[in-house]
């Protein structure tokens, strides 16, 4: 497809005429040849000091347990990060919730619901049973099933077992919770939460 030529206007001759008196003519033909950059030394990647140890008569060596801790800070399962929380319920209370002989009060089981109908679901039985007065409840999760999972990143199974713990601190269920466990295996054990509520004003 052809385009059509069109001519200058006089205002456009004339910018174009200063451009022409301004422009200088380039002292080589040819470009610069430039010449290839280093290649960067491959960094070497930190590993810990080695210690020698003699075994056999022959000097081994392996890495050194006193060293800088390894570069990779994977997180905690779920179970030990609520275990490291300080417990905020009274003492001997805590003791017979972990050793499942405080039977909870009410219920709920979110297995085959969304996150969405989840979170729905718990805020609103929590907020009733907070509104009935009770103090120890059972929130059921399931563990999760292992899903095959080839990403870069490693996805933990149980989107819900990850997730509940999330919204029970979050508003308007954190100010009503006092302690979140994982509850007792007659209680469900890894796949479920116990949730004792702070007393009503």
């Amino acid at each position: 497809m052809s385009r059509k030529r069109r001519d200058l206007s006089p205002e456009d001759r004339e910018i174009w005429g200063r451009v022409v008196k301004t422009a200088r003519p380039l002292k080589s033909s040819h470009a610069p040849t430039l010449a290839p950059a280093p290649k960067p030394e491959p960094e070497s990647m930190p590993s810990a000091p080695l210690r020698k140890a003699t075994i056999a008569g022959r000097v081994a060596l392996r890495p050194n347990p006193d060293g800088p801790p390894p570069g990779h800070d994977l997180a905690h399962p779920l179970s030990e990060a609520l275990a490291r929380v300080p417990v905020q319920m009274d003492k001997r209370q805590f003791q017979r919730m972990s050793r499942g002989k405080l039977a909870p009060e009410a219920r709920i089981d979110l297995h085959g619901m969304t996150l969405a109908q989840a979170h729905g679901a718990l805020n609103g039985f929590i907020l009733r049973a907070h509104a009935n007065g009770l103090r120890l409840v059972l929130v059921i999760t399931g563990k999760g099933k292992n899903l095959a999972d080839d990403g870069p990143i490693p996805r933990r199974p149980g989107a819900l077992k990850q997730d509940v713990p999330q919204w029970l601190r979050m508003a308007p269920l954190g100010p009503l919770v006092l302690e979140i466990r994982e509850a007792h295996i007659r209680h469900g054990g890894a796949g479920a939460y116990y949730v004792y509520l702070r007393r009503g004003r």
